[in-house]
């Protein structure tokens, strides 16, 4: 009774804050009969609740974090105006929808780019879990299945919250608090969808259709008029690397006897082309791919190897047991590690080659694809997530090495003999779980056939 409680009187606020925008010289939620839609109010409560929360304690935390949630809050609050767009107006077509959508996707694209920006940021966890989760957003593209997305972005945060919940559970109760906040934003919003946009984001089946005007960022309440719209967005950099664009330009316009759903006797003649597809928010690729210089540098107990491009004789000597070393985005290159140090990580490297000698730590492969890796000497775990294709080469003196694996395919630990030739054993990506009757007992299965 008393969360229920609780729940009303934040709807209670949110009604009566919204009600006052929608007042004279208020941007307003109001639909064309000048109610307050119903899934607008709601998602004000997630504002008020969760998201707050978060923003308050990122806030508390502050530097990189609290920059990093300033953002958040102005996705969400772009989000808002697009429902409040969609409960006022009729669905607009495919072409329109992703000019109206550019500013969520602008939104979210900002907040990539900050991660990526400050890699060597000391909150780089709580930036990583933000970064990629925040394309849950897009759920307003989705359909048939909205929630379902959310609840995979949400996946991929826990990732990196589950590190920061390591580095400061017996050290700070702020950035705990902090990760049980903004998880419980996405937790909201998949309940939200589930009860007001089950198959996809609702549109009124009244009032006008959705223009491109509704794209333009509003004023505040009692602000000044609002900016004109914006003009047609440029011309797409690379079919493959961005979402959205004009996909209408040089098209024709269509008589209906040129149509096959209006004219039977075209359908067995003219092929069916399907029509432009809709935006989405799912891949962070909507930035114009840019090609950064290559770095190989120890910064401070880091050493930093980026943007490497077909390089076979990338080499670190001169190491430490203090130091770790963290690759990123390495394509066809080879990376040889010489003496003993603390830690490696391998992050969105494609067809990259390992060897090292002595890691007292963890290696920690991540969103990576058709990587090698070689341990000469010893090291205690291998980490590999979100990967596709990994071998690993044990040394005799590694045997004992744990290797911990999850949402990844196509793995296989190399285990060699007292003669030095290898014997390939595959790691299992299928399971059984069952009840025994007190708890779940989870086997690895072989695939049948």
């Amino acid at each position: 009774m008393a969360e229920l409680a609780g729940l009303v009187q934040r709807l209670e606020v949110a009604v009566g804050r919204l009600e006052s925008m929608s007042g004279p010289g208020g941007s307003g939620g109001a639909s064309a009969g000048g109610a307050v839609s119903a899934y607008v109010e709601a998602f004000d409560v997630i504002a008020s609740g969760s998201l707050a929360q978060y923003l308050s304690l990122s806030q508390k935390i502050g530097g990189d974090v609290q920059k990093h949630a300033d953002m958040m809050k102005q996705a969400f609050s772009v989000q808002k105006q697009l429902l409040q767009t969609a409960s006022s107006s009729q669905k607009p077509s495919d072409a329109l929808l992703t000019t109206i959508l550019q500013p969520m996707s602008k939104m979210m694209q900002q907040v990539q780019t900050f991660r990526e920006q400050n890699r060597t940021s000391p909150l780089f966890n709580h930036l990583s879990a933000v970064s990629e989760s925040v394309p849950a957003l897009g759920w307003v593209a989705m359909a048939p299945k909205p929630g379902p997305f959310v609840k995979e972005m949400q996946d991929a945060a826990m990732f990196y919250t589950n590190r920061v919940l390591k580095d400061y559970k017996e050290k700070d109760k702020v950035h705990v608090d902090w990760v049980k906040a903004y998880l419980s934003i996405w937790t909201e919003l998949q309940n939200y969808i589930k009860q007001h946009h089950t198959t996809g984001l609702t549109w009124s089946k009244s009032g006008p259709v959705a223009s491109a005007s509704a794209a333009a960022p509003r004023a505040p309440a009692g602000g000044c008029a609002p900016p004109p719209p914006p003009g047609p967005p440029p011309p797409p950099m690379d079919c493959s690397s961005s979402v959205g664009g004009d996909v209408t330009t040089g098209l024709k316009h269509v008589s209906d006897d040129q149509k096959t759903h209006k004219n039977p006797t075209l359908r067995g003649n003219a092929p069916v082309r399907a029509g432009p597809k809709p935006f989405t928010a799912a891949k962070p690729a909507m930035a114009p791919t840019r090609t950064l210089p290559p770095v190989l540098e120890l910064d401070g107990k880091k050493w930093k190897v980026e943007n490497q491009e077909g390089v076979q004789d990338l080499v670190i000597s001169d190491t430490e047991l203090k130091q770790v070393v963290y690759a990123y985005k390495c394509n066809k290159s080879t990376l040889q590690i010489k003496g003993k140090i603390n830690s490696i990580t391998i992050d969105n490297c494609k067809k990259l080659g390992l060897v090292f000698d002595d890691v007292v730590g963890i290696v920690e492969i991540i969103n990576c694809k058709d990587v090698k890796v070689q341990v000469m000497g010893k090291i205690p775990t291998i980490s590999i997530n979100k990967t596709d294709g990994c071998h690993v080469y044990l040394s005799q003196d590694s045997l004992a090495c744990e290797i911990v694996s999850a949402k990844s395919s196509e793995m296989n630990i190399l285990v060699p003999n007292k003669e030095g030739e290898f014997t390939e054993l595959a790691v299992p990506e299928q399971f059984k779980t069952v009840w025994d009757g007190k708890k779940l007992v989870t086997t690895s299965t072989e695939i049948a056939g």
